[in-house]
C-alpha cells in the first residue's frame, strides 16, 4: 500500500550521541517504511518516529506496517533543495537511506532519486547509499557524474550467499548475484564501494564458510571497504524476529533467547565472531573502514 505524503524538511540530523560512530551526521530517507521485508530489520520503530521528526501534514495511523505500508515523500526534492541552498549549510556528507532503502521497489514507480541526485550534483554534496537493490544501476550516469565532483560512496548489504535463506530473511531484496553487479559496476569509477555484512546472524549466518564467501567475492570486486556487524535488537525488531524465528527456526529460539538475554550479543561470542572476521579481512586485504 502506498500513501503519498509531503514533508517539511528532507535532512535530518544525526543524534549527537551516535554521531562518534559514524562518518555522516545527516540522514536523508526518501521513503518511509520498506518492502524489501527484511525480517532482522532494525528501523522497523522508525515509522513512529519519523512522524515526530519529519512533521508530516498526514497524521500517521497507530500499529501501521512498516513493510507494507509504505509512505512516499512526493515533495521531497523541493525540501531537500530549501535545505541544500540554505546559508547555514556546510555540504555535509549525507546518509541516504540509513532507515529505508531508496532503491526498494517503490522507487521504480516514482523514481524520486534521479531528482535527489540530481540536487546533489547542482549542489556539489558528498552522499553515501546503501542498499539491497540492483536498481541502484538505474542512477549509474548521475552517480558516476557526482563522483566527479565530490565525494560518493555507494555500499551493497549482503547477509548470506544461500539463496533459499536469503529469500526467507530478506524476500524482496535483490537476489545476490545482482547485489555483488552493483560493486562491479562501480569498481572503475570514482565512486568509493563498499560491502555491508550486516547483520550476522547467530547460527544463521554467522558460519566461517558463509562469512568467507561473501567476503572473498566483496575482494574480486575490489571493494574499498567491508563492514561486518552483528545483530543488535532493537525495539519492534526483538518481537518480529522471534515471530520469524518461532515460524522458520522453531529450533533456534531457545538458543537466540539465551544468547541475548539482553539487547547484545554475549561478548565471548562477540569476541570470537570478530576473531574470525578479523582474520578473515586479513586474508583478502580488506579495510574496515570507509576511505
Amino acid at each position: 500500500m502506498f500513501e503519498e505524503i509531503r514533508v517539511t524538511k528532507a535532512l535530518n540530523k544525526i543524534k549527537a550521541t551516535r554521531r562518534h560512530t559514524l562518518p555522516y551526521s545527516w540522514d536523508l530517507n526518501i521513503y518511509r517504511g520498506c518492502e524489501h521485508g527484511c525480517n532482522y530489520c532494525y528501523a522497523m520503530y522508525s515509522h513512529g518516529y519519523l512522524e515526530k521528526e519529519e512533521k508530516c501534514s498526514d497524521a500517521e495511523e497507530e500499529g501501521s506496517d512498516f513493510f507494507r505500508k509504505i509512505h512516499i515523500k512526493t515533495n521531497i526534492a523541493e525540501a531537500l533543495d530549501k535545505q541544500l541552498g540554505a546559508h547555514s549549510w556546510k555540504k555535509e556528507v549525507i546518509n541516504i537511506g540509513g532507515v529505508c532503502d531508496s532503491y526498494q521497489p517503490a522507487e521504480a514507480k516514482y523514481g524520486l532519486m534521479r531528482k535527489v541526485l540530481a540536487l546533489m550534483i547542482e549542489h556539489k554534496n558528498p552522499i553515501i547509499i546503501s542498499t539491497k537493490s540492483d536498481l541502484i544501476l538505474r542512477d549509474y550516469d548521475l552517480l558516476e557524474e557526482l563522483a566527479e565532483l565530490t565525494y560518493v560512496n555507494v555500499a551493497v548489504t549482503v547477509t548470506t550467499m544461500d539463496e533459499k535463506l536469503s529469500s526467507l530473511l530478506e524476500p524482496l531484496a535483490s537476489p545476490l548475484e545482482k547485489r555483488f553487479s552493483v560493486l562491479r559496476a562501480f569498481k572503475d569509477t570514482a565512486v568509493v564501494t563498499g560491502l555491508h555484512m550486516m547483520p550476522i546472524l547467530p547460527f544463521l549466518t554467522d558460519s566461517p564458510q558463509n562469512l568467507e564467501r561473501i567476503l572473498s567475492l566483496a575482494a574480486k570486486c575490489e571493494v574499498d571497504y567491508a563492514l561486518p556487524g552483528i545483530l543488535y535488537f532493537r525495539g519492534e525488531t526483538r518481537k518480529h524476529f522471534f515471530d520469524f524465528l518461532e515460524l522458520n527456526f522453531p529450533e533456534l529460539v531457545y538458543p537466540y533467547r539465551k544468547l541475548y538475554a539482553k539487547g547484545g550479543a554475549y561478548i565471548t561470542y562477540q569476541a570470537e565472531l570478530y576473531g574470525v572476521l578479523n582474520s578473515l579481512m586479513g586474508k583478502y586485504h580488506l579495510s574496515g573502514g570507509t576511505t
